[in-house]
């Protein structure tokens, strides 16, 4: 049993559930809004980088042209990519999760469970996000840049996993203040 994208209709996910709460629900949708806009950016990024590893290859092989940026740069594009993108699979509820125990425990006790889960993981998500801008801070602060001759300022990833968890911790107290503040059960979590 899941409650991710496979569950949708046939024409892909209908977006996450509305907050019954005014406020939240406003929250939320500009939160939906941020998000949409960051996935249309990480598609991008992710066929630049695919381009960007395929010219490289070329270049390399056929011309022999060595590069020294396509790794370091593929690599920043595909931290911003995983971590811009988290709160948006959060707010679909799509990351992996173990869903043995749904089937078996009561509606109550799953809920429960699941309010319990999204504490945990807003703490976790929180502290992460607050330790990656410490790390931006120090790369920014002393100027530090990766070991190789490219050398990139490594405040770049670090701004980048800072913000991506600070979304994703933002969405998951959405969530939260959702599945506190709305009146009815929709039979999904909020």
């Amino acid at each position: 049993m899941s409650h991710g994208f496979e569950m949708e209709g046939k024409g892909g996910p209908s977006g996450p559930p509305v907050p019954d709460d005014p406020f939240v629900a406003k929250i939320a949708k500009v939160l939906d809004w941020l998000n949409k806009a960051i996935v249309s950016i990480s598609m991008f990024a992710m066929l630049l980088t695919a381009f960007i590893l395929t010219y490289s290859v070329v270049t390399r092989y056929l011309f022999k042209i060595p590069t020294d940026w396509q790794d370091e740069a593929s690599v920043f594009m595909l931290i911003g990519v995983t971590f811009f993108s988290a709160a948006y699979v959060q707010s679909y509820r799509g990351h992996i999760g173990i869903e043995v125990l749904s089937s078996i425990l009561p509606p109550a006790v799953n809920r429960f469970r699941l309010l319990l889960v999204d504490i945990i993981s807003a703490t976790f998500c929180m502290f992460f996000s607050w330790k990656s801008w410490t790390l931006f801070h120090e790369a920014w602060v002393d100027g530090q840049t990766t070991s190789s001759t490219f050398a990139p300022p490594l405040w770049i990833p670090y701004a980048m996993m800072a913000t991506g968890m600070t979304l994703l911790s933002l969405q998951i107290l959405v969530q939260l203040l959702a599945a506190a503040t709305n009146t009815s059960n929709k039979g999904r979590p909020a």
